[in-house]
């Protein structure tokens, strides 16, 4: 139950960042930015890939959400977001981001990596 609890708050989590505060400003944003297209700017990333990740988050959000009934799904989708939770680390470090606008993405990566370790 651990396993599946942990794989509707990623998931929610996940959804409401891209879906709910693309565009809203909120204290954890790289840099000074107010909304998604200005946290990658900060990140000196491009709009495209910040499309991709966007995308590659939905996607694991959904089949996190999926994977509740069709399990195979799970360990594909945590790891993915293990290998984007380690980006997303490393593009605040790169911008000396404080601990404050580092920890959501710390968060996400040490539950992606307790179900990771509960299911492998």
């Amino acid at each position: 139950i651990i396993v599946q609890v942990l794989q509707v708050v990623l998931a929610l989590v996940l959804l409401n960042v891209w879906l709910m505060r693309f565009n809203k400003s909120t204290k954890y944003r790289g840099g000074e930015s107010h909304n998604m297209v200005e946290e990658f700017k900060a990140y000196g990333l491009s709009t495209n890939f910040m499309y991709f990740v966007g995308f590659m988050k939905v996607l694991i959000a959904l089949s996190l959400l999926v994977g509740l009934f069709y399990g195979v799904l799970v360990l594909p989708a945590v790891s993915m977001l293990i290998v984007l939770m380690v980006g997303a680390i490393s593009m605040h470090l790169k911008i000396k981001d404080s601990f404050l606008k580092t920890m959501p993405a710390t968060i996400m990566l040490v539950l992606s990596l307790v179900v990771f370790f509960l299911i492998a």
